[in-house]
């Protein structure tokens, strides 16, 4: 271990005791912890190099952990040859740079060193441009071509400290394939005869990635700084090595931990078998820290009765490393408990410890329910968020919206704690199906989120309407792109920004543009997150046609905001684990317009 490592080795150690000791988290309103601190990612610098126009625009990750006053020195090397310093100052602003004397003809190769107390420690790991790259934001990663992708998920299978990908194929059957991030392909996972039925509400009992069953996470479980695979299982999937699984049963199923570099499963347990007569379990994956300091896996899972009603059961798992057990298992029977498309797991209390909502309902990390929003006539939507959507309210916020309600109610900001509504908008009954919402910071005239679906925009915080209807962007996903604390937004092969003065939308990037970028199901990105670089988010799509490669775009727009990278913060965290109906990722810190610092998360390194 290099004295570089060590050293931020150490600090992570310190700096998680002294946040134990004082049982301190401030992220969702400085409230007390009562657990942590948890273990994240010791992700590395994260740079990466697009060329726009005549220039080269690098940046790079600051970590929740660096030390206050941290700066970096950015160096290139030109066709192998010696590296040089570009910067003449150390870089103490937003962590990016725009290189103006590159010469693009040959293949340049930069990275980062960190400056503490005015010592230069280790160099970051490099990125290479290669040389006449083309103008775009977007660093493409070489895959096998094959069936269409609909999902990717992201890990560090191999412990360099940056994220790998695992890509779905779809096809009859499906298959799973895992790629480090320079392309090399490790192993492929087929599915076999039971995910051949795609039915997106009664999928097959190993099918992965219809509808909202996504079926698969990625995690590194065990804290050994390397990410396993989670899915469910069923009779005739094939692992990395070679093996089949096998039983008696096509109906039952199983949850599966593989080893990420390998694919080769490392252990299982049954997923409940309370509705196995009525058949196989829809079954959506996420990663929450249940007791406040190791990660827990979260199934919801549905199957769907002759009468069209559907059985509900949510469970946790453990991993020790060695063996995978069920923590508990939660049944909705006859409670009125309204679910959606997607789960959250967010720390809704502020305590440390994580819970599980869903969009009419919460449980508590223990399994048992917190509340339900039923006597708040919520039912069934499509999209909900949990976050820190209002600066100047303690705790978290949260937004959802209705399809078909029965009693008129179109969508709703609530405390996600208690379950007690601030604002609601209704209309006569029955209401239609809203559909969309989307929430982000687009007008900095008002405090906190805008929220809108198909009403206008509002202000969260105030229920104060900006704008009718259809006066407002897509309600599509929130994205920061832009060099602004405002959000911009992916909506279907789009980046685009909300200009509040005009209310109108740019259109800042057309993925198509580029490699013939195609999008996911309901114009969805296969995956979006803050993966490398600095604060702001990629959008991945696939090459069309054969999907041979990831196109993944990332912001060429300098910002002079220094932000940690967003992956280290815990809420967000989570929401990269899920997939279902993707939703828009959110914060447990406030990341808008007059935003302040936030407070450094309560965590450790992974070595």
């Amino acid at each position: 271990m290099t004295c570089s490592r060590l050293w931020k080795r150490l600090f992570s150690i310190l700096v998680a005791l002294v946040l134990a000791a004082s049982s301190l988290i401030l992220p969702s309103g400085s409230v007390e912890a009562a657990a942590g601190p948890r273990q994240m990612e010791n992700l590395g610098r994260g740079v990466v190099a697009v060329r726009t126009g005549a220039k080269v625009f690098i940046s790079w990750r600051l970590l929740a952990l660096d030390p206050a006053g941290i700066s970096f020195n950015v160096y290139r090397s030109a066709a192998g040859g010696a590296a040089v310093k570009l910067n003449g100052s150390v870089l103490t602003g937003g962590t990016n740079y725009t290189d103006t004397t590159a010469d693009l003809t040959k293949a340049n190769t930069y990275y980062v060193k960190p400056v503490v107390n005015g010592t230069e420690q280790a160099a970051s790991a490099s990125f290479t441009l290669t040389a006449n790259h083309a103008d775009e934001p977007v660093v493409t990663v070489p895959l096998r071509a094959g069936n269409e992708i609909k999902n990717v998920w992201v890990g560090d299978f191999d412990g360099d400290h940056e994220y790998d990908y695992l890509v779905d194929r779809a096809g009859t059957p499906q298959t799973l394939e895992a790629y480090k991030r320079d392309g090399t392909f490790l192993w492929s996972v087929n599915l076999g005869p039971n995910s051949t039925n795609q039915d997106n509400i009664s999928p097959g009992s190993a099918t992965i990635s219809v509808g909202m069953w996504d079926g698969v996470t990625v995690y590194d479980l065990d804290g050994n700084g390397k990410a396993e695979v989670v899915l469910k299982i069923a009779n005739g999937v094939t692992f990395g090595d070679g093996t089949v699984w096998t039983n008696s049963s096509d109906t039952k199923q199983w949850l599966a931990v593989l080893d990420g570099m390998t694919g080769k499963l490392k252990n299982y347990a049954a997923l409940p078998d309370d509705y196995l007569s009525v058949g196989p379990l829809g079954v959506q994956l996420g990663i929450g820290y249940l007791n406040g300091t190791t990660p827990s896996i979260v199934v919801f899972a549905k199957n769907r009765n002759a009468d069209k009603s559907f059985n509900c059961v949510v469970s946790a798992y453990r991993w020790s490393g060695s063996n995978l057990s069920m923590e508990w298992k939660w049944l909705r029977g006859s409670q009125n408990a309204p679910d959606g498309h997607q789960m959250r797991i967010a720390d809704v209390d502020g305590d440390g410890r994580d819970e599980i909502a869903e969009i009419g309902f919460v449980l508590n990390g223990d399994g048992t329910l917190r509340y339900s929003l039923a006597g708040s006539n919520v039912v069934h939507g499509d999209r909900f968020y949990i976050g820190k959507l209002d600066p100047n309210r303690s705790g978290l916020q949260a937004y959802g919206i209705q399809q078909d309600n029965p009693y008129g109610l179109l969508e709703y900001y609530y405390n996600p704690n208690s379950g007690a509504m601030f604002w609601q908008h209704t209309t006569t009954p029955p209401a239609g199906d809203v559909g969309r919402g989307d929430v982000g910071d687009i007008d900095p005239r008002y405090p906190g989120y805008e929220v809108w679906s198909f009403s206008g925009i509002y202000n969260g915080a105030t229920n104060t309407k900006i704008t009718s209807e259809p006066t407002r962007p897509y309600p599509a996903f929130r994205l920061w792109w832009d060099g602004d604390l405002l959000s911009e937004s992916y909506n279907d092969g789009k980046i685009e920004k909300w200009n509040y003065s005009s209310s109108t939308v740019s259109r800042l990037v057309t993925t198509w543009n580029y490699h013939s970028a195609t999008r996911s199901e309901r114009g969805a990105a296969m995956f979006y997150a803050d993966l490398f670089g600095d604060w702001r988010e990629e959008v991945v799509l696939a090459k069309g046609g054969d999907y041979s490669e990831l196109v993944i775009f990332t912001t060429n727009i300098p910002t002079n905001t220094r932000l940690y990278t967003l992956p280290q913060n815990p809420l967000y965290r989570n929401s990269m684990t899920i997939t279902g109906y993707k939703q828009s990722h959110l914060l447990d810190f406030y990341l808008g317009d007059g935003m302040t610092t936030p407070p450094i998360p309560n965590i450790y390194l992974a070595p």
